[in-house]
């Protein structure tokens, strides 16, 4: 179910690329220069039926790659306390984990690129909506604000200029405490998104707030973050830090750095399930074998379909697992990523660098 836009700045047209520079401003030469585009300009996307085979991603490649890069984040700060003694301070903190959470979500959108001319995207029989003419302001905006607003509230209520990466990480009960951190974060999380973005859809009154979201037909990772004001708190800040709460609540300890590496997981998930991207990647999780033995895992494709087929009333609402849409009956059949049509012979990997 579709509706027309209902004002020139709901429409998703995207031009600017293309058009005369003289128009553009501050918002438009940042993004040119960050490049964070689904695709280039100047290649080929292959298109494929819906038919062919879509090749499987190890979930080992995604968990390498979310890894890595979280750790360069924690080496540099632990090697500026190393060479300097100094600590980082409240502001200090918020600062750099910003930059860092801003410079990983930058190299995952250009690997979502180089992925995306070597492999298409899914219904490729219509392009991907680019970032709309009357948006790159906000398309901008959004992605300083989520990075700004998790570090903040992580920093606010975490962080200890007194600890540092390498004395947390020295410690074995922090290494046995990360992997079901990062898979009980995952599936936590998703069920508050999935009631609140439920919620967003069937109670009457809240549609208002995520409208917008819902412009995009087939969106491409920047478009992760379009949305109405209240709709980013919640997914920026809101969400998170229900959380948080409930790892309180549980007695699951959640430090600042592992709940960084956390964020990473799912900012990865998020912006990859946005992508579009046609290819079988199940968000990486350690409990991704037992969500895939009920059915509960998510793909790429599910999020998709939540945007190409629904509008007001929709399906597949979690973004992190399908667990919560499995149990409340709104999952969708998969299309193109059905049990039949996945490669398993032929896989991709995710370059690292």
């Amino acid at each position: 179910m579709t509706a027309p836009p209902a004002s020139a700045k709901d429409s998703m047209k995207s031009t600017w690329r293309t058009g005369d520079r003289k128009h553009w401003n501050y918002n438009h030469w940042i993004l040119y220069a960050i490049n964070p585009f689904h695709y280039d300009l100047d290649r080929e996307v292959p298109v494929h039926p819906k038919t062919d085979k879509v090749p499987h991603v190890s979930t080992f490649d995604q968990h390498l790659w979310i890894l890595a890069h979280a750790a360069v984040v924690l080496a540099v700060h632990q090697a500026w306390l190393s060479a300097t003694g100094i600590p980082l301070n409240f502001f200090a903190a918020v600062g750099y984990y910003t930059a860092g959470f801003l410079w990983i979500v930058v190299r995952e959108l250009h690997t979502i690129r180089e992925l995306g001319h070597r492999y298409g995207f899914l219904d490729g029989q219509h392009d991907r909506d680019g970032i709309p003419d009357y948006g790159v302001a906000k398309v901008l905006g959004a992605g300083w604000k989520t990075a700004g607003g998790r570090m903040l509230m992580a920093v606010y209520l975490t962080y200890s200029p007194s600890s540092s990466p390498l004395q947390d990480m020295s410690s074995p009960a922090w290494w046995g405490w990360l992997p079901l951190q990062i898979g009980f974060y995952g599936v936590i999380l998703d069920f508050w998104f999935y009631w609140y973005h439920r919620s967003m859809h069937d109670v009457n009154g809240l549609w208002q707030f995520h409208r917008t979201h819902h412009l995009t037909k087939r969106p491409n990772a920047m478009l992760s973050a379009y949305a109405d004001d209240v709709q980013e708190f919640f997914d920026m800040v809101g969400v998170p830090f229900m959380t948080y709460l409930s790892f309180k609540a549980f007695g699951i300890p959640l430090g600042f750095y592992d709940w960084f590496i956390c964020h990473q997981y799912t900012a990865f998930t998020e912006a990859g399930g946005h992508s579009g991207l046609r290819l079988n990647i199940q968000a990486a999780s350690p409990f991704s074998f037992i969500l895939a033995y009920f059915d509960a895992e998510i793909a790429i494709e599910d999020h998709d379909l939540h945007h190409r087929k629904g509008w007001r009333k929709s399906h597949n609402y979690g973004k992190q697992t399908r667990l919560w849409d499995r149990i409340f009956g709104t999952c969708h059949e998969r299309i193109e990523l059905s049990k039949d049509n996945i490669d398993y012979v032929n896989q991709a990997r995710i370059p690292l660098f």
